[in-house]
């Protein structure tokens, strides 16, 4: 709970939308994810939606793919939305020696 709490005082809460429905759906009817995998492609798609510049996830079978990123960024351009980076952790830490 205090974590929460700590998150949720800089963090944004971003409300279920139409336009983030219709991207979610979009990914789905394109084969992204599997349907069973719906949470993932509204993940992506709150992220899209609401402007954010990118995802940074663990989760490599169904976010951080290579494959998936260029369906994503596809569908995305075609829905009307810029292109998402999508990264590990590792890939976006800043280490002190490199600064």
């Amino acid at each position: 709970m205090e974590l929460y709490e700590a998150i949720s005082a800089v963090a944004e809460v971003v409300p279920i939308t139409e336009a983030t429905l219709l991207l979610q759906e979009a990914y789905l009817a394109s084969g992204v994810v599997a349907r069973q995998w719906d949470v993932d492609a509204l993940h992506v798609a709150y992220a899209t939606v609401s402007g954010c510049q990118m995802i940074v996830s663990w989760n490599f079978r169904h976010i951080v793919h290579y494959k998936k990123i260029a369906l994503y960024h596809a569908i995305n351009v075609r829905e009307g939305y810029l292109p998402i980076g999508i990264h590990t952790p590792q890939e976006v830490m800043e280490y002190e020696e490199e600064i």
